[in-house]
Order: C-alpha cells, then sequence, then structure tokens
C-alpha cells in the first residue's frame, strides 16, 4: 500500500502491475485498493513508458487512465505533478552518480 500527500490529504493506493512491454519499454500499473478507488476513481490505470534519448538517457512519459466516480472528483494533476517531481528527484540522483570527465 502506497501512501502519499496529495494537496495536503493523505491517500492510499495499492497498484499491481498489470503489464510489461518490454518491446515499448513500458509498464502498466492498475490500482486495485484504497482511497483514490474508493472515493474519487471507478479504475486508475498508470502507463510509464521510456522512449530512449541518446547513450544512456530516457525520456519517461506518464499516462493516466481513470474514470470518476462523479464529475465533482478533479482531473489528477496534482499527482501528475508529485510523479514529476519524483522523476525529477530519481534523475537528479543518477547524474551525481555519472563518472566525472577526466582532464
Amino acid at each position: 500500500m502506497q501512501k502519499t500527500l496529495i494537496d495536503g490529504v493523505a491517500k492510499t493506493a495499492k497498484e499491481v502491475i498489470e503489464a510489461i512491454d518490454d518491446e515499448k519499454l513500458s509498464t502498466t500499473f492498475k490500482v486495485i485498493e484504497g482511497d483514490m478507488i474508493t472515493t474519487e476513481y471507478k479504475n486508475f490505470i498508470a502507463v510509464v513508458q521510456a522512449t530512449p534519448k541518446g547513450e544512456g538517457s530516457c525520456l519517461a512519459h506518464f499516462t493516466f487512465e481513470y474514470e470518476k466516480l462523479n464529475e465533482n472528483v478533479p482531473d489528477p494533476q496534482t499527482l501528475l505533478e508529485f510523479w514529476i517531481h519524483c522523476l525529477k528527484d530519481i534523475e537528479d540522483h543518477h547524474l551525481t552518480q555519472l563518472p566525472t570527465a577526466q582532464a
């Protein structure tokens, strides 16, 4: 069970890996339990796909597929911003692990 603070509110979600596509470099996650499913969405799927961009780097694409419980539920913009922030932190970590150039 994943716990996340979104807009100052604690949210929980349990995901399962629904599909891994090695050819497309993508992984599909489906939320099966937690606040997101019981209070906001009928279903929620996240697809993460990597697109190679030169030697040793990739561009990550997030796609959310969801059905709201009702029209008052907001689009998951804050959740997307959260994941963008996480990916930037991961990128920063990986960039600090690169070997430095020899003079």
